[in-house]
């Protein structure tokens, strides 16, 4: 019985142990940000921080904006306006990322934060094309289209003010740029972060 207690009780001791230690040197955390920029949409990350320095994140981003190709007089109809523009045609673009990067405080408590963050993604643009009029204009859209999906890879830069203003809780800015062969994003991203974003305080030994 005293075996099994003992046990029971190293188990314990050696699992708060390592989750100080995890803590003390590690960061995990989902960032979540509305884009603004030549498309809009929104980013969702989850991060990792390593002793406040290196970061690594994996994430998804999926924006949208009034297409390039649209006819200069489509109107989306009664239906359109009833469904907030929801049914409306868009330019896609959707982003599956992975990231790495280097994390430099701007002050010494380390509330704010700069990380340089870069690496490579898996886009998806979908798009409207071949516009076709139609004679109904008023309960639905004056034209139909198909869509037409294609895949590349680009190239994600994304700087990120973070301000871990607690432990648990913070705000970020964004900026973001995604480049590949096809279609080009740039925007900022204004959110925030939820997890462990930083070490616990420690606290000065008093000298007697």
């Amino acid at each position: 019985m005293k075996k099994h207690i003992f046990i029971t009780l190293l188990s314990c001791m050696c699992f708060f142990y390592a989750r100080a230690q995890f803590s003390e040197h590690h960061a995990i955390y989902f960032t979540g940000e509305i884009n603004l920029g030549n498309y809009i949409g929104t980013d969702l990350n989850l991060n990792y921080v390593y002793k406040e320095t290196y970061s690594f994140k994996l994430g998804y981003s999926g924006n949208i904006r009034t297409p390039k190709s649209q006819p200069d007089d489509y109107s989306s109809g009664l239906n359109g306006i009833f469904s907030f523009g929801f049914e409306n045609p868009y330019d896609q673009i959707e982003n599956i990322q992975i990231g790495v990067g280097k994390i430099y405080k701007l002050n010494t408590s380390g509330t704010i934060r700069l990380n340089l963050s870069a690496g490579l993604g898996y886009t998806i643009i979908t798009e409207p094309e071949n516009w076709q009029r139609t004679n109904d204009a008023f309960l639905s859209e004056n034209y139909t289209w198909n869509y037409r999906k294609h895949n590349t890879v680009s190239l994600v830069i994304n700087p990120k003010i973070e301000f871990p203003v607690s432990r648990f809780y913070g705000l970020t800015v964004s900026p973001m740029v995604i480049i590949n062969k096809d279609r080009s994003y740039f925007g900022i991203g204004l959110g925030q972060m939820l997890g462990i974003l930083r070490p616990k305080k420690q606290r000065k030994k008093e000298h007697i």
